[in-house]
């Protein structure tokens, strides 16, 4: 009996570690938070992902609902970036399946053009040469070395982070990011040596 008692009024005080110990986790942010901030994240990403360009406002639109609906639910505040990115995942890759189910074209996933949705100045010949380019030097790399390597060196994601969101091993993680790296630089060196012949 003292036994069960002790634990008893021993469990209030494990539930406020956190309080006791000041690691609070972060509070959730509203929504509107999470849609300002990461719009151009979850878009860019849609993109990457092979969702066509007569489709990517509904998609985004889409993943946004879902992230509406489940933020209560996000456990750890701290890893909204990882959670956003799963979530935009799962959408993307349901449209995708459901384009197929209907007999639709499959998903392409680097567009033939790489165009921004956001206003641009005078230079945008120039930046939409470039982001083909990259676009390009992307296509070269396997899938999943592609989105680690895209998630880092593109959204600015750690590899811890870019784990979470994939589901999948830190190390696996650094270890595709290396190899996309090689990946990416060979790819480099031999567009600019077909530059160089012309």
């Amino acid at each position: 009996m003292a036994g069960r008692n002790s634990s008893a009024q021993l469990r209030p005080v494990l539930e406020n570690e956190h309080e006791a110990a000041g690691t609070l986790p972060a509070p959730l942010p509203p929504f509107q938070a999470v849609y300002a901030k990461y719009f151009d994240f979850v878009w860019a990403a849609a993109r990457r992902l092979g969702v066509d360009s007569s489709a990517i406002d509904d998609v985004v639109q889409e993943i946004f609902i879902a992230i509406h609906g489940s933020l209560t639910t996000l456990q750890r505040p701290e890893a909204l970036k990882s959670w956003v990115y799963s979530v935009a995942r799962r959408t993307i890759s349901n449209h995708h399946r459901a384009i197929r189910a209907r007999g639709g074209k499959g998903a392409t996933v680097i567009d033939d053009e790489l165009e921004s949705h956001l206003p641009t100045p005078f230079d945008l010949t120039q930046k939409n040469s470039d982001l083909q380019l990259l676009a390009n030097l992307l296509a070269e790399l396997e899938e999943p070395k592609r989105e680690v390597f895209a998630l880092v060196e593109l959204e600015e994601m750690t590899v811890p982070e870019v784990a979470e969101a994939l589901d999948i091993p830190v190390n696996t993680a650094y270890s595709r990011l290396r190899a996309a790296r090689l990946a990416f630089e060979a790819a480099v060196a031999r567009h600019d040596a077909r530059g160089k012949r012309r």
